[in-house]
């Protein structure tokens, strides 16, 4: 995987829908808003409005575990296909049909059974802040993402600690040592060496 990709899961549940068996339409929520992670080693809150016009531009596919070698279950090109992506105030919701295929077939019969209960998605990130709390932890706000690339259902839903946010946690963390050394004034030296008889 692309080092600038990251993955996160979400726990709000994939479902499919309908009272006939026969029925094929799985929805979801890929992620959501303004709510804090958790299995992280920081919280991260992604804002409302961080997918603006990124959906339009997107080339997303809908996986089963991310894994796009057993094939897709449904895509979405440029905001048009068989796979619905809508924003809406508590996320990006996903809908599509499973295909008729065993993969579709696998997915379909493991909703039901309560193997797949969560949900997942892989993206980038063009925008985000980082801040340390006061209680010493780090908090990460995603403003924008910069590209969407597959929504998924998923048999574990894990959190991808990739290097990407690992450097964007060094970097805020390297910028706030420089400002404390910076807010120390000279003075504060100069009563050392004179301590010290320098």
């Amino acid at each position: 995987m692309d080092d600038k990709k990251e993955i996160r899961n979400t726990s709000f549940q994939v479902q499919v829908t309908g009272e006939n068996e026969e029925k094929r339409t799985v929805e979801g929520y890929a992620l959501l808003f303004d709510t804090p992670s958790d299995g992280l080693s920081f919280t991260e809150v992604i804002q409302r409005g961080a997918l603006d016009g990124v959906l339009a531009k997107s080339d997303v596919f809908a996986l089963l575990n991310h894994d796009q070698r057993r094939g897709i279950l449904a895509r979405s090109q440029n905001g048009q296909g068989s796979l619905t992506l809508s924003v809406d105030s508590k996320g990006l919701k996903y809908r599509f049909e499973a295909p008729k295929t065993v993969l579709g077939d696998e997915l379909i019969e493991n909703i039901r059974r309560g193997e797949i209960k969560e949900s997942s998605f892989c993206f980038d990130v063009e925008k985000d802040t980082w801040e340390r709390q006061k209680d010493g932890n780090w908090k990460r706000t995603i403003e924008k993402i910069g590209s969407l690339y597959d929504v998924s259902p998923v048999y574990n839903g894990a959190y991808s600690k990739t290097s990407v946010y690992m450097r964007g946690k060094e970097l805020a963390e390297e910028e706030l040592r420089k400002k404390n050394q910076e807010e120390v004034p000279e003075s504060y030296y100069e009563n050392i060496e004179k301590a010290l008889n320098i």
